[in-house]
């Protein structure tokens, strides 16, 4: 197994503001937007760089995106930002009618996404919007896992033509991807090769999947772990060609178990492949205020439940 260290942790939302001032330097067209809540999407150096090219929209989400879908129509390419659960659950209805429906190149980037938003609480804690973004058509869905991929995928969608949903976070977690990465739109990552089990794990629980694969690895269990960073369109090839090998699958997210990244996981394998599933996700309640890393453990989105899942997983194969 190949074994991934780091030298620092960094929120993904600052890979976000990275990706963002890489953009307002080298294309003209890209136009930030935000919610009244600069200085938590890190859009400082963007704005310094490029006042001209930035909309404060205040706390007026809805008018966001409106503004976001009129911008596209004249070439600019809108990144819409504020906290996840006002970037999908308060404007669904705006993002519906004037994004998806007409596929406008607008790119919704949401911070704060998950139970690790910590002390902020259940109010706050979106664990439905992939969910939400991934049921509307023309809707890309991207969930990173560290700083790097998130500074490259910010950077990528740039140059993808319709609308997009990219989410991460305000933790710091380990950056262990490659910065000079390439980014690539709806192709999975294979973290490590292994024949026992398939982990498809999505943002912050990649690394978590990752620690989970060094535990198993003492056990004799020899795990695949596969980085979803792209949840629509999803890697069908890779998913299949895993679990064809292990015929053993556990998916791990930071999201409801009901309509994230292992449902459309099951959905593939219901489809294609009768192989055992086991769920790491929060079972279908909202959470509560705590630091993150209380509310990982209580809510079961550890190394240690993927490992669990990973054994009732083989257990299950026979």
């Amino acid at each position: 197994m190949k074994k991934y260290t780091y030298t620092e942790k960094k929120d993904t939302r600052s890979g976000f503001g990275a990706g963002m001032e890489v953009l307002g330097n080298t294309n003209p067209n890209v136009v930030a937007l935000c919610a009244d809540l600069v200085a938590s999407l890190k859009l400082e150096a963007f704005i310094r760089d490029n006042p001209e090219r930035f909309i404060q929209t205040g706390i007026a989400e809805a008018n966001m995106i409106g503004i976001s879908a009129g911008l596209t129509i004249g070439g600019k390419i809108p990144f819409a930002s504020t906290f996840a659960n006002f970037a999908t659950g308060r404007v669904y209805d705006q993002i519906r009618q004037s994004v998806a429906y007409s596929g406008k190149n607008v790119k919704i980037c949401a911070s704060h996404a998950g139970l690790t938003l910590g002390e902020d609480g259940a109010t706050h804690q979106i664990l439905e919007d992939l969910g939400l973004m991934k049921m509307l058509p023309h809707m890309t869905v991207i969930n990173p896992c560290d700083y790097n991929q998130t500074k490259a995928a910010t950077i990528a969608i740039a140059d993808y033509e319709g609308p997009v949903y990219l989410r991460f976070g305000r933790p710091v977690v380990p950056v262990f991807t490659p910065a000079d990465q390439k980014f690539e739109i709806g192709k999975a990552w294979t973290v490590n090769e292994g024949k026992d089990v398939s982990i498809f794990a999505t943002g912050h629980l990649v690394w978590e999947a990752i620690l989970a694969g060094e535990i198993l690895e003492q056990e004799g269990i020899d795990a695949e772990i596969i980085n979803i960073h792209t949840i629509k369109p999803l890697d069908e090839e890779a998913i299949l060609k895993s679990a064809g090998k292990t015929r053993a699958v556990v998916t791990a997210e930071e999201h409801n178990r009901l309509g994230g990244l292992g449902d459309s996981v099951a959905q593939v394998l219901i489809k294609n492949l009768l192989v055992p599933q086991e769920y790491v996700a929060v079972n279908d309640s909202f959470g509560e205020s705590g630091t993150p890393d209380q509310l990982m453990q209580k809510y079961g989105l550890t190394a240690q439940n993927i490992v669990e899942a990973a054994r009732k997983a083989i257990a299950r194969r026979g």
